[in-house]
């Protein structure tokens, strides 16, 4: 291939939906994986499920949305939106399909040779059939509403993602037979797993609520005859549409877009296999949908809801062992954590290194009688108490507070609402960030006056303000006193909470104002480097890489001869080891226990390396859309760290590993026989643990990180 080769031309990039689908086809991998534990397969069986609901309501909705406008463009893999839509639908249906036969032919049999089984309500025991009588009449029947479809009843305006019951019903009016439709929707506030009692009393026993609810269906239409009944459910456009600069509040804006959300236009009707096409047909009618928006479910529709039979503590030899992190080497015997932090950096590996400490960072500066303000950007909390009760605290005794919300995470829109609605009334200082922009970046500003003077305390992050995914998801934290450091975030909390521009920065580098060009300088630094017969490497880590540009400047730094590593969870519209343009580039994705999330740029830097963390995917929504910040590592220490302990063991993970083929397709390598198996997330949990058992080791390194030694890198051939 040429200099002169187009290298934005469609023959170059994977679509950016049909990469997401196979990404999820991973996910489905790990529930097809016997060597997972069985409930962990049932977990990511959900959580299929609860990907393609996403996909379907923005994704799709999109596509549809552009298919009904006027507008007729190509995506940069060269498919309109009406072909993409076709290749979505056709691989979908092969997903789901997959998805179900692995539910009834492997994950159903295996619970119920472990003690968890779905019984048949037309079988039950004389006592488990008074108990599910007594539950529907107490429980269940006061909260159903059946609601007819007639000339005088029209079609309810159903909940997204909320699963209902289409009745058919005969009756019968002056000797004349009719045959009439009904829906009933399945209350949300009931769980939809019923436990029943296991006369041996050692495993789980469970009915679907749906079947409850079709079992006593005559109770609800009296003189009718019950014809049939059948599940379905409805996916909803779920994308907000708020103009921010006519939206004078925009919280109010957001509540009122987040009530039509759950009204949006309908993108797919899931129903139970077993339903009539002439009854499906008419739900597709009056959805507005066609035959290419029906799926047919031969399992239980709403497959998220499974998550149910995971909850407590029983059967755990049917999970993964239980982990519970250690804090973090330098921060175990420092109860000051401002004292630990003026001393040097330090880096946060979770969750392998327990997220109690920046909890501790917050609840610090919350007492601390020398800390003057807090500064602190809130995208996804969770709602946890921690976080925003040491805000408030903060409040309670002094501090100047300020919380940056964003109110439009999408999904998380309505726990953020209520959350910056009780820290406004706590007294502290509430604001939604940029007009136009999300503001997506993890940073919590400290200012505290040490005996010294004023010194700014920063922790900066990939991941966010939640407890609770810091324990599910793999992110990076570093905590610093450095002064360039709070000088820029200090700026950036000016320019979020005020009115200026933005001025440039010491050290951060920030979305949408420079993060784009810093990227494709550092990418370009090693096609230069590499042409000048220097060493030249990248190695990237992120959730997805989609940003043309960007794609296009990795393929010249191949063509120079860098060598070029991705580690991408998600998408991937990139086209590694194609002859002439990519060869010199891998793509691997890591599935496994914990979420890969943490966001980490490795450039080589002809043996001069820097090191970059941050909240910035290499997509276009978050480097001209959100509000990032992606900093550097500057310890030489944390650098080498980063390097060794995360991405060399990441890139030899070949148990959970899958490489991207040029087609688009990912396949896992098999294992040479006699070659020993890596996998990272286990990896990083033993040296976790090791760890913290050697903490008082006196050769312990003074950056706080821990050494392994590797096998040489294997070369792919």
């Amino acid at each position: 291939m040429t200099a002169k080769t187009n290298l934005s031309g469609p023959a170059q990039f994977i679509s950016r939906e049909l990469s997401w689908l196979e990404f999820n086809q991973r996910v489905l991998d790990e529930a097809l994986d016997t060597k997972t534990p069985l409930l962990e397969r049932v977990k990511f069986f959900c959580i299929v499920s609860s990907n393609l609901d996403e996909f379907f309501e923005v994704r799709v909705a999109g596509l549809k949305q552009q298919i009904e406008s006027t507008v007729v463009e190509r995506n940069p893999g060269g498919l309109t939106a009406t072909e993409t839509l076709r290749a979505i639908n056709h691989r979908a249906r092969k997903m789901i399909a997959d998805q179900y036969a692995c539910w009834r032919n492997e994950l159903v049999p295996a619970l119920a040779k472990n003690g968890i089984r779905f019984l048949d309500i037309n079988a039950l025991s004389e006592e488990d059939a008074a108990f599910v009588e007594n539950f529907y009449r107490s429980q269940v029947r006061p909260v159903l509403t059946p609601l007819g479809l007639d000339p005088a009843h029209p079609f309810p305006q159903l909940l997204n993602r909320s699963l209902n019951i289409i009745v058919q019903l005969e009756m019968e009016s002056e000797g004349a037979k009719s045959q009439r439709l009904a829906v009933v929707q399945v209350p949300r506030v009931l769980p939809r797993l019923i436990k029943l009692t296991d006369p041996a009393g050692s495993g789980q026993h469970y009915l679907f609520l749906g079947q409850i609810i079709g079992r006593y269906l005559a109770d609800l239409f009296p003189g009718t005859q019950i014809v049939g009944y059948w599940h379905f459910r409805v996916t909803r456009n779920s994308e907000l549409y708020i103009d921010e600069e006519e939206a004078a509040n925009l919280l109010k804006a957001v509540e009122n877009e987040l009530h039509n959300r759950r009204r949006g236009a309908a993108v797919r009707l899931e129903i139970d296999h077993g339903c009539p096409k002439e009854i499906a047909d008419t739900l597709l009618g009056f959805l507005k949908l066609d035959e290419n928006d029906l799926f047919r479910i031969h399992g239980p529709v709403n497959a998220t809801r499974l998550f149910e039979i995971s909850a407590g503590d029983h059967s755990p030899e049917l999970r993964d062992p239980p982990f519970v992190a250690p804090t973090a080497a330098l921060l175990r015997d420092e109860p000051d954590i401002f004292a630990a932090i003026r001393q040097r950096d330090i880096l946060l590996h979770h969750p392998y290194e327990s997220f109690d400490s920046v909890v501790e960072f917050l609840k610090q500066a919350a007492v601390d009688p020398n800390v003057l303000a807090i500064k602190q950007t809130l995208y996804r909390t969770g709602g946890d108490l921690q976080i925003v009760g040491a805000l408030m605290d903060a409040v309670r005794n002094g501090k100047q507070v300020t919380a940056v919300v964003e109110l439009k995470a999408r999904f998380d829109e309505a726990n953020n609402i209520l959350w910056s609605q009780r820290l406004e009334e706590a007294g502290v200082h509430v604001v939604y960030g940029l007009v136009g922009y999300k503001v997506h970046a993890k940073m919590c500003l400290v200012v505290r006056k040490d005996s010294d003077g004023i010194r700014r305390y920063l922790h900066l992050a990939s991941g966010n303000y939640n407890p609770k995914t810091a324990r599910l998801y793999t992110d990076i934290g570093l905590l610093t006193a450095q002064p360039d450091f709070g000088e820029d975030a200090t700026n950036l909390f000016n320019l979020l909470t005020g009115i200026c521009q933005f001025q440039g920065t010491r050290k951060l580098l920030v979305a949408p104002f420079e993060l784009h060009q810093r990227i494709l300088g550092l990418i370009g630094r090693e096609a230069d480097n590499a042409k000048k017969g220097l060493p030249s490497r990248i190695i990237a880590k992120m959730n997805a890489l989609v940003e043309p540009t960007i794609i296009e400047a990795l393929y010249r730094a191949s063509q120079a001869g860098a060598q070029i590593e991705l580690i991408v969870r998600g998408m991937c519209c990139l086209r590694p080891q194609v002859k002439g343009l990519s060869e010199n580039i891998t793509v691997r994705s890591i599935v496994d226990r914990f979420l890969e999330h943490s966001r980490v740029f490795y450039f080589e830097n002809a043996c001069q390396p820097e090191v970059f963390v941050g909240s910035a995917d290499w997509m276009p929504r978050n480097l001209f859309g959100r509000f990032e910040v992606v900093f550097p590592i500057e310890d030489g220490n944390l650098r080498e760290r980063i390097r060794r302990e995360l991405l060399d063991i990441v890139l030899h993970d070949n148990v959970k590993a899958r490489f991207l083929q040029a087609d688009g397709t990912y396949i896992r390598p098999a294992l040479k026989r006699g070659a020993p198996a890596h996998r990272s997330q286990s990896e990083f949990i033993s040296l976790a643990l090791a760890d913290d058992i050697d903490a008082t080791a006196p050769s312990r390194p003074k950056s706080g990180g821990i050494r392994v030694k590797l096998s040489p890198r294997p070369v792919r051939k």
